[in-house]
C-alpha cells in the first residue's frame, strides 16, 4: 500500500507504525499541514492516515487549513472509499467530516487509562485479539460529542462515550494513542498546549510519572499497536 499520512506536529508523527509498515513493505507520505504544506491529489494512494495534534477541530480561523482538511477527509471516506485510520485529532476530524460534532471535554483525559470494548467492538475485527478492557495513554480535553450517520463506537471510557469508532466498513479511528514509543511522552510534552492540558489534569511537574507508566507498559503497548496495525490491514481489505 501507499498510505498518506496528514500532520499536524511534525513529532506527532505515525509512531511505533513506521517500523511495521517498513517491514511489510508499504511506504507512506507525509504532509505537514500546520506548516503550510499543501494537500495532494487523492489519486495514487491507497489510504489516509490522519494524527493527531493541538489545535481543536473548530479553530478554523486560527488554523484555515482545517476547513480544507475536512473536506478532503470526506472525499477520501465518503466519495472514494479509502481505508481510513484516524488517531486522537485524526479520530475527531473523521467524526466532524461526516457530520458528527466534537466539543470540549467535560473531564480532560490524560495519563494512562483504561477503555472497555462494546459489544460491537469486542465482537468486530479492528479490536480482534484484545481484551475487553486494556490501558493506553490518553491526552486529549475534546472529544466526539455525536456520530456521524453509518458509524458504530467500538470502544468507551467512563468519561468518554467514542474512544473509538467505525465508519461504515473501511474507516477507523481512535481517540487514545496506541502509536507511542520510548520518547513519545518527552517529546509531546515540549509542544505547549499538550504540557499545559498535562499540568492541569495532573498536576505540575509529573510529566517524568507519565513517561514512566509509558515505559513500565511499552511492551504491551507496542504489541498492542502491531495487533491493531495487523487488525486494521485485514479490515480495510478490498472484498
Amino acid at each position: 500500500m501507499h498510505i498518506l499520512v496528514l500532520q499536524h506536529e511534525r513529532v506527532e508523527h505515525p509512531g511505533i507504525f513506521r517500523d511495521f509498515l517498513k517491514e511489510d513493505g508499504h511506504t507512506w507520505d507525509a504532509i505537514e499541514l500546520d506548516e503550510g504544506e499543501a494537500l495532494p491529489s487523492l489519486d495514487g494512494y491507497d489510504a489516509l492516515w490522519v494524527m493527531g495534534g493541538p489545535m481543536d477541530t473548530w479553530q478554523e480561523d486560527e488554523h484555515p487549513w482545517l476547513k480544507a482538511e475536512k473536506a478532503f477527509i470526506r472525499e477520501a471516506v465518503e466519495e472514494r472509499g479509502l481505508p481510513y485510520l484516524g488517531l486522537c485529532l485524526g479520530h475527531q476530524l473523521l467524526a466532524e467530516a461526516l457530520g458528527g460534532t466534537v466539543g470540549p471535554s467535560e473531564a480532560p483525559e490524560i495519563g494512562v487509562l483504561d477503555v472497555h470494548l462494546t459489544e460491537a467492538g469486542a465482537s468486530g475485527i479492528f479490536f480482534d485479539g484484545l481484551p475487553e478492557r486494556f490501558e493506553c495513554l490518553q491526552w486529549h480535553s475534546a472529544e466526539v460529542k455525536s456520530l456521524p450517520d453509518g458509524a458504530e463506537v467500538l470502544a468507551t471510557s467512563p468519561d468518554c462515550a467514542v474512544q473509538a469508532m467505525r465508519w461504515q466498513t473501511r474507516a477507523f479511528s481512535m481517540q487514545f494513542h496506541v502509536e507511542i514509543e520510548a520518547d513519545t511522552v518527552a517529546t509531546w510534552n515540549n509542544i505547549p498546549e499538550y504540557a499545559d492540558a498535562l499540568d492541569k489534569a495532573i498536576g505540575a511537574g509529573r510529566m517524568q510519572e507519565l513517561e514512566a507508566a509509558c515505559a513500565a507498559r511499552m511492551q504491551a503497548f507496542n504489541a498492542m499497536a502491531e495487533r491493531l496495525y495487523i487488525n486494521w490491514l485485514q479490515a480495510t481489505a478490498k472484498t
